[in-house]
């Protein structure tokens, strides 16, 4: 089973080269490649599940060597894969939820020219994700890890005719490679403290390593996981990389690469459990987080941005559970999970919905699309509950989880994490009712376009609808099925190890204050928009909503401290350079110039004026012997 491993990268690489290098002659039925080399990885991951299934918990662990990339002394760097508990769990959410946003694309894409380049970027970036969460070592981790921001710049900018869908695209790709920079210099630590970068010598030597090199090395990690997650201070890409196609957003926002810096925190754990203070800033990024993509989400009036708001909240929530340690590795990875069914399934219902409304997104000019679109309805309306954690689906299970494990981190840190998840289920329960009833509740409210074309309003074709109703599955029962006997538990625990911590408050306590905000925050939501009439134009509102709207200013922020200051040190830069540097160099040639000058007036080719200075020469050495003889 071994050899299957790179199978898992090589299906969908090899799509991506056939569909982006095989010209226009594959147009027709170039989605269909691409589509089939996508399931052809689920079916290989699914075949590699089932036989680590068969194996003890501690026989589980699969490894294949390729080749030796690069063989110096001193310096060994393999193309190997590792596939245990955690990276067959991302495989299989991967390729599972990759194939279905295939399927989905067919339908979605009909009518763009450039379909087949589109799937041949999907599959890049499915190669890229595998590649990333199989490798067994840092440096070809960053290899996918590239790899993955090279295809998300692709995608968020595919329909690159758009302005605003080229700027978004940039804009991603640079945030990105600031928080590359911290995975690249953890590698060259991990190098230099441990001379090697495989996962198995890095982490079994973190005890016999200082504590300093240890907190430098999961800090710069903190630093990547913040780019490709979207967490603060590096999050304000997500909101505009709404501008790609919708399947993009929910591959790239919902199960694939926004989780990619949940991977990196877990798989590391051994670095961050040695390194306490670096693990402190894990849990404050995801708690701050968490509350900053909540409240966006609050006040956007566009649907994909309101569910990008929550994408940065619920990957909050993991942050912070990965940060708790042993308490929470699971539990952030069974949300992600979790999440991966439900977000998926919200972004695709989005994408119905837009598909049906000439690509509106402005969710005021909705309303009562629940007559119009009751399959999108439905299934949209399941992933709602699943993410507001109504009782019995998904993410009542693994949300309520990981409020548990931050109470159980104990003493007042423990209640300050606890009430920072419970504001954010309080606050998650509110945009997310106020999505549900600005889209399909209500009066209709769609106006005709700019065009002055009027919105039909219609079901999308069973390619788009069967996805999403797979997926609403998942958002209904893969909770409950993973916490049915602790299943996720026992599966990770050999791989993540668990601690119970020491909660203050019992599990049931927990529950009934999680249904209590719940109730609170649809409650709020209902008072707001589902009583009256919504206005079309929405209103000025508060000084804190019109900041939301504009993404907490964090583009304002990044501006003022980022650009303007980077203006402001190249000028003073250049400055220096103009006045000191060029002044020291300018003025010694100067000085130069000007002495040589003047020695040049001493040869003026007359045998006289040399006779002179001879004699004076002589005279000035005579007197000098005989003062000296004197003395």
């Amino acid at each position: 089973m071994d050899n299957l491993i790179a199978l898992l990268v090589a299906a969908p690489l090899l799509g991506a080269a056939v569909l982006l290098c095989g010209g226009r002659r594959l147009d027709r039925f170039g989605h269909w490649i691409g589509t089939l080399l996508a399931a052809a990885s689920f079916v290989i991951g699914a075949v590699l599940f089932v036989d680590m299934l068969g194996k003890g918990a501690d026989q589980r662990a699969l490894h294949q060597y390729l080749f030796s990339w690069i063989p110096v002394e001193g310096f060994q760097a393999d193309v190997a894969f590792q596939l245990d508990q955690l990276s067959m769990t991302f495989v299989l959410l991967i390729t599972g939820v990759g194939t279905l946003i295939h399927i989905y694309s067919i339908g979605y894409m009909e009518h763009d020219e450039r379909r087949r380049r589109f799937f041949g970027y999907l599959n890049l970036f499915l190669a890229a994700m595998l590649l990333l969460v199989i490798a067994d070592n840092y440096l070809l981790l960053y290899v996918g890890w590239e790899g993955v921001g090279l295809a998300s710049y692709l995608l968020i900018g595919f329909w690159q005719h758009k302005p605003s869908a080229a700027t978004a695209a940039k804009k991603a790709f640079l945030v990105n490679r600031v928080g590359d920079m911290g995975l690249s210099i953890a590698i060259m630590l991990m190098f230099t403290t441990f001379g090697t970068f495989a996962f198995g010598p890095v982490l079994a030597s973190t005890g016999e390593t200082s504590e300093g090199k240890l907190t430098a090395i999961g800090l710069m990690l903190l630093l990547a996981a913040c780019g490709k997650s979207a967490q603060v201070p590096l999050q304000s890409w997500l909101g505009d990389a709404m501008e790609g196609p919708t399947p993009v957003s929910a591959l790239i926002h919902a199960a694939t690469m926004v989780t990619a810096g949940v991977y990196l925190i877990v798989r590391s754990g051994a670095i961050f459990n040695a390194a306490p203070d670096a693990q402190l800033v894990v849990v404050v990024v995801g708690g701050v987080t968490l509350l900053f993509g909540a409240i966006v989400g609050c006040a956007k009036d566009d649907i994909k941005k309101a569910l990008a708001g929550s994408t940065m909240s619920q990957i909050g929530y993991m942050i912070l559970a990965a940060g708790l340690g042993p308490i929470g590795y699971v539990f952030a990875i069974m949300h992600l999970v979790t999440h991966g069914f439900f977000k998926a399934g919200l972004f695709l219902g989005a994408g119905s919905v837009m598909h049906g409304m000439n690509d509106e997104v402005d969710m005021r000019k909705f309303g009562g699309l629940r007559r119009y679109m009751p399959v999108t309805f439905i299934t949209f309306g399941l992933g709602y509950l699943a993410i507001i954690g109504f009782p019995g689906l998904s993410g009542f299970f693994s949300k309520d989880k990981i409020i548990e494990a931050a109470f159980a981190k104990g003493g007042t840190e423990g209640w300050i994490l606890g009430a920072v998840t419970l504001l954010g289920a309080a606050i998650t329960a509110f945009y997310m009712t106020r999505v549900m009833l600005l889209t399909f509740f209500g009066e209709k409210r769609w106006q005709p376009d700019a065009e002055g074309h009027d919105p039909h309003p219609h079901e999308s074709p069973k390619s788009m609808t069967i996805p999403m109703i797979v997926l609403a599955f998942g958002s209904v029962f893969a909770g409950g099925f993973f916490s049915l006997g602790d299943r996720f538990l026992n599966w990770l625990e050999p791989v993540t190890g668990h601690s119970h911590g020491d909660s203050p408050v019992s599990a049931m306590t927990v529950t009934a204050a999680t249904m209590v905000v719940l109730v609170i925050g649809v409650a709020i939501a209902w008072a707001m928009y589902g009583r009256g009439p919504v206005p079309v134009v929405a209103p000025r509102g508060s000084l804190l909503t019109r900041a939301a709207r504009r993404d907490l200013l964090q583009d304002d922020f990044n501006h003022v401290v980022l650009v303007r200051g980077g203006e402001h040190l190249t000028r003073s830069l250049v400055y220096v350079d103009h006045t000191l540097v060029d002044g020291v160099v300018n003025g010694t040639a100067a000085t130069m110039g000007g002495l040589s000058g003047r020695l040049r007036k001493l040869q003026n080719g007359y045998a006289r004026s040399y006779a002179v200075s001879m004699f004076g020469g002589t005279a000035v050495v005579i007197a000098a012997t005989l003062l000296m003889r004197a003395v």
